[in-house]
């Protein structure tokens, strides 16, 4: 099963065998346990839960479920509850798709949110730099939804696709992916083979 869970670590570079340089995701994808094996007949739906990064007590820190009607061929072996996933189901080469929460950067105005260009610095207007301006005139008597306006940016679900691994190294559980991925150091991945 080509699923891996992982926390961002760095952005690197790595040359390649003709001195090409590839910016690149390091990822630590330490082994992730199945636990759980959900089936249509009595789910509704097929899954496998996993768990990453075991407590020292009991149980894991993360739990996310692997659901096989997201990916269009279902050529992946389900796994035996208890069976070990490590970053060598993976090959140098293979293509991805990576989920993850964005950075948040909390409540901004709408030149940094949505690229406004601000009023003029002139013509009498002294403080209208960063203004978003008038939202519209005419007969409404509401704002209407989906009115680009000053907000909280970022913490969303963002999905890169097609990624490509570049380097693994199986003693570290490490993986190098081809790229940007979504979030900041410490963020959870979510890998998916295509």
């Amino acid at each position: 099963m080509k699923f891996m869970l992982g926390k961002k670590m760095k952005m690197t570079q790595i040359f390649d065998e003709n001195g090409n340089v590839i910016p690149a995701t390091l990822i630590s994808a330490g082994s992730i346990e199945a636990l759980q094996i959900k089936t249509k007949e009595k789910d509704g739906y097929e899954s496998v839960k996993f768990g990453y990064e075991a407590k020292k007590k009991k149980g894991h820190k993360f739990l996310k479920e692997f659901r096989f009607d997201k990916i269009s061929n279902s050529k992946y072996q389900i796994p035996n509850i208890g069976e070990n996933i490590d970053v060598s189901v993976f090959e140098v080469g293979d293509k991805v798709v990576v989920s993850g929460i964005s950075k948040s950067k909390g409540f901004q105005g709408v030149v940094k949110r949505h690229g406004f260009h601000g009023g003029p610095r002139t013509h009498g207007q002294k403080h209208s730099e960063r203004e978003p301006g008038s939202i519209g005139g005419g007969l409404r008597t509401r704002v209407p939804k989906g009115m680009r306006m000053a907000g909280r940016m970022g913490g969303d679900r963002i999905t890169v696709k097609n990624l490509k691994v570049v380097k693994i190294d199986k003693d570290n559980n490490q993986i190098f992916i081809s790229g940007a991925v979504p979030g900041r150091k410490g963020t959870l991945l979510e890998i998916y083979g295509i």
